[in-house]
């Protein structure tokens, strides 16, 4: 009888405490994620590389590991959406940081966006970001 009831009051203080954790996790949302550009600006002409960082804001660090599957570069900031250019990913120079290759054709406004993943989140980190080309 007494291991029915302790077995029971197992059962019970287990639950709570199983309940008790599940409340207090915090989850991310989507929202806390962003890109920044590493550098703002890039020189005008045939691959050109450049980096963006996947932050997350509530903490301030940068997030690995994320499936970026979406990338356009146009001119939209100068109202030239049709001049459009190829974007090629490269490997990473440390965690949290996504490099790209590009052909920045003319000098101006050139907007990036990307589309990414994060793991263990739910939803798609869309952002879009202006680099400036110059001379």
């Amino acid at each position: 009888m007494k291991a029915i009831q302790f077995s029971r009051d197992l059962r019970v203080a287990l639950t709570g405490a199983a309940l008790t954790c599940a409340a207090t996790v915090a989850l991310a949302d989507i929202k806390n994620y962003e890109f920044k550009l590493v550098e703002p600006t890039v020189k005008t002409g045939r691959d050109r590389t450049f980096a963006v960082k996947l932050i997350d804001k509530a903490t301030g660090k940068a997030v690995p590991d994320a499936v970026i599957f979406a990338t356009r570069l146009d001119m939209a900031p100068d109202a030239m959406q049709e001049m459009v250019t190829e974007v090629t990913p490269l490997p990473g120079s440390e965690p949290g940081t996504y490099r790209f290759k590009a052909d920045f054709s003319m000098a101006g406004r050139w907007q990036l966006s990307l589309g990414a993943k994060v793991q263990g989140e739910t939803g798609t980190v869309d952002n879009k970001l202006v680099i400036q080309a110059d001379k």
